[in-house]
């Protein structure tokens, strides 16, 4: 009876941290979502939310050595900026029905994408809600499916509502992406020398990293929709 109590207390954990920590997951979702028809939007949201949890499972169970990788987060960052910039792409009306699939298949691939690299930090916490269970692992992981599901749906009404919202989800983006590049294995000794020779807490250049990397992205964005309106 302890055993099967530890069980399921250990599952409502794993369900609870991953639901927790996916709330910018839920805003990627939505944002790359947003351009597809209602129907389509189901499609793509649920797919990429399944495909992005099967790749968390197998990144939960890597993730010890992965965040000891060098560069590894650089990257990260890197293509974070791209998607975030990508996703304040106006929307363009669909004109050939034949096209249609492609539009999920970005979508899909920009959720899977943009959710693994920003789950790289999350998977630790989750692996040790897990306590080595695989079986807890992939029963909660795919559990918490449905609760993102509704999250990023339900943040697709709002984002139909208040349009600049897309803008705020960017920026997070691009805040999560210089948070994750001055976190990166290869550039910690000169984070810490900074952080010594400056007298710096330990939070400030991440934080400053953060805000730099929403700048860009917001920065990017914009030049962006002004040569798609100028051309």
């Amino acid at each position: 009876m302890t055993h099967s109590a530890d069980f399921w207390f250990g599952l409502l954990e794993v369900i609870w941290v991953n639901v927790l920590l996916s709330g910018d997951n839920a805003v990627v979702i939505a944002l790359a979502a947003r351009n597809l028809p209602p129907a389509r939007q189901r499609l793509a949201v649920g797919g990429g939310a399944s495909v992005a949890v099967l790749l968390r499972i197998v990144l939960t169970l890597l993730a010890a050595r992965l965040l000891l990788l060098p560069w590894l987060k650089i990257v990260g960052a890197v293509l974070l900026v791209f998607i975030g910039v990508g996703l304040l792409a106006p929307a363009k009306p669909v004109t050939r029905p034949r096209n249609r699939r492609s539009g999920v298949g970005v979508a899909v691939r920009a959720i899977v994408i943009a959710d693994v690299i920003m789950s790289l930090d999350n998977v630790v916490a989750v692996a040790a809600a897990a306590q080595g269970s695989l079986t807890l692992l992939i029963i909660g992981l795919a559990l918490s499916i449905p609760l993102v599901v509704f999250g990023s749906t339900l943040l697709l009404k709002v984002i139909e509502r208040f349009p600049a919202i897309v803008w705020l989800g960017a920026a997070l983006l691009g805040f999560i992406a210089g948070q994750m590049l001055v976190g990166d294995p290869a550039v910690t000794p000169l984070m810490t020398r900074i952080d010594r020779a400056a007298s710096l807490a330990s939070d400030v250049l991440p934080l400053f990293a953060g805000i730099l990397g929403a700048l860009i992205v917001l920065g990017l964005g914009r030049l962006r929709l002004s040569r798609a309106r100028d051309s």
